[in-house]
């Protein structure tokens, strides 16, 4: 019987490089207005190779772009772009559709929820807070949780632990195969391949379900429990 729903939070819960996108474009803007002598297009280059360097959650990706530009940080330009970028990041930031009424669901059904992320811990915290989805899970691993990232079991054991449930009676639901399917799969866990969030184009995912939409999660424990039972 399922018992628990795991999620990865980015691209899966929220679409966020949705948000990052429209943050970086409102970031880029302020700062030229506030004196950054650059083009649009160079900006955005360099924005996108220190992400690539760095990490997408890199925190201090305006104070680099300045000092390679530069050699030092001018803070009218850098705070321009930190208090533009928060702007649109809060605007952008909303769920899925039906991820909420999901929420919800399962919670009526008595499952528990957790959700496992790579992001750093405070970050991820901030999304769910803001989104108000804080109050729906018992347990969210993080990075500093475990010291290890996807596919790495440890932080799928990790959650299966403070949820207090076995491995087969969980499911995991995320938008990255690679690092969400096969992870879960180590473990024994029942895989969901969010397709809807999915940005790679991938053409197998290799999980046992593949969704569209996330509010196909209740079939998808209602046929594996009737399965369950009919055992």
């Amino acid at each position: 019987m399922i018992k628990a729903v795991i999620f990865d939070l980015d691209n899966t819960l929220v679409d966020f490089m949705a948000m990052k996108s429209q943050a970086v474009t409102a970031a880029i803007e302020s700062m030229i207005d506030a004196g950054l002598r650059l083009p649009r297009e160079e900006v955005r280059e360099r924005i996108d190779a220190i992400y690539k360097e760095r990490g997408i959650e890199f925190q201090n990706v305006f104070d680099q772009l300045l000092y390679d530009v530069f050699q030092k940080v001018d803070y009218k330009i850098l705070s321009a772009g930190i208090v533009a970028y928060r702007r649109a990041r809060e605007a952008a930031l909303v769920p899925y559709p039906h991820v909420s009424l999901t929420l919800f669901d399962l919670v009526k059904r008595g499952m528990k929820l957790a959700v496992v992320s790579d992001a750093p811990r405070r970050e991820a915290w901030l999304r769910l807070c803001y989104l108000n989805f804080h109050h729906f899970f018992d347990a969210v691993v993080t990075f500093e949780d475990t010291g290890e990232r996807k596919p790495s079991p440890a932080p799928f054991r990790r959650a299966l632990e403070l949820l207090r449930v076995n491995p087969h009676e969980a499911i995991m639901v995320g938008d990255w195969p690679e690092r969400d399917v096969a992870g879960a799969a180590q473990v024994g866990m029942i895989t969901v391949f969010a397709r809807y969030g999915d940005t790679f184009g991938t053409h197998t995912s290799e999980a046992r379900y593949d969704i569209d939409d996330v509010s196909q999660l209740i079939d998808i424990i209602e046929k594996e429990n009737s399965l369950a039972e009919a055992e």
